[in-house]
């Protein structure tokens, strides 16, 4: 999927295949995964960029997940089922999330490299500037992980 615009054809054709197959919640999910590649694409006035895509996919992930939320604390289960139902679809198009070691040991090392940069180890202060690495070699790597559990995990590495 390095191609520019790839994702979109492969969306479509698993539309196609899960109307065949009856999956009405997978179709329904496809073509707002599909919706939303297109959107983009048209703000952009441009082809998405396979990081794009990902991107914007990532971007359906939190609303989800958000959602996920407020269903729960309304009290409506069968809607963050829904919710969850979708997102485990738009998941099978993205790089497999990092585990937290994996992650942790991605911290360990900007952590690392920040502290041989300046000659001391960095500080709460330039949490920032760690986060920015950390999310760099996830990028570099081709793998993905979740802003907020990166600023978590940055946040009690300085800490501690």
């Amino acid at each position: 999927m390095t191609e520019a615009g790839a994702l979109e054809l492969i969306v479509t054709q698993q539309i196609v295949a899960s109307m065949k197959a009856r999956n009405e919640v997978r179709t329904a999910t496809l073509r707002l995964i599909k919706n939303a590649l297109k959107n983009q694409a048209i703000a952009k006035r441009a082809v998405l960029t396979p990081a794009e895509e990902q991107q914007a996919l990532a971007t359906m992930i939190k609303q989800r997940r958000d959602s996920i939320e407020q269903f729960t604390r309304g009290n409506r289960p069968e809607l963050a089922a829904a919710e969850a139902a979708e997102i485990v679809v738009i998941e099978e198009f993205l790089p497999k999330a990092l585990d937290e070691a994996g992650l942790g040991v991605l911290v360990t090392e900007a952590i690392a490299e920040a502290a041989a940069a300046s000659g001391k180890a960095p500080t709460l202060r330039e949490i920032g500037a760690v986060i920015k690495a950390v999310q760099a070699k996830l990028q570099a790597g081709g793998l993905r992980a979740e802003g907020r559990v990166v600023s978590e995990m940055v946040k009690k590495a300085l800490a501690g």
